[in-house]
């Protein structure tokens, strides 16, 4: 459905060593400039992407947005979890573990990253 995602940041460096641990633990090779001072990382399934607005005002968090990584298993998710703390991000909601909703039974964990954006991974178990 989405062929990327793009959301702003305040201090590019800080996210860049944020995603680049975070995205890591789900596997993801570590982010690319593309020379305008967005970072980006790809996949075959899709692109992620930080930078600076392009209007020059500063960065801000979607109010009740949330962007969704998908992970292989639990242990990648509580990987992600644990690398996004150590690289700068904040833990948010309750912890990373099961979650029993009406989409059945995840495994989430929740951030918010340097610039406040709220990112989780998702693994959904057999």
């Amino acid at each position: 459905m989405f062929t990327h995602i793009t959301v702003g940041a305040n201090d590019i460096e800080a996210s860049r060593k944020f995603y680049d641990a975070t995205l890591g633990a789900l596997g993801i090779e570590p982010g690319q400039s593309d020379g305008k001072g967005r970072y980006w990382w790809r996949t075959a399934r899709g692109a992620f992407a930080v930078g600076k607005p392009i209007d020059g005002d500063p960065a801000c968090h979607a109010n009740g947005g949330t962007i969704g990584f998908g992970a292989r298993d639990e242990a990648a998710v509580k990987a992600f979890h644990d690398a996004g703390v150590e690289a700068g991000g904040t833990s948010i909601e309750d912890p990373p573990g099961l979650r029993e909703g009406p989409f059945g039974t995840l495994h989430l964990a929740y951030l918010r990253d340097p610039s406040g954006n709220k990112i989780c991974a998702l693994h959904r178990p057999k």
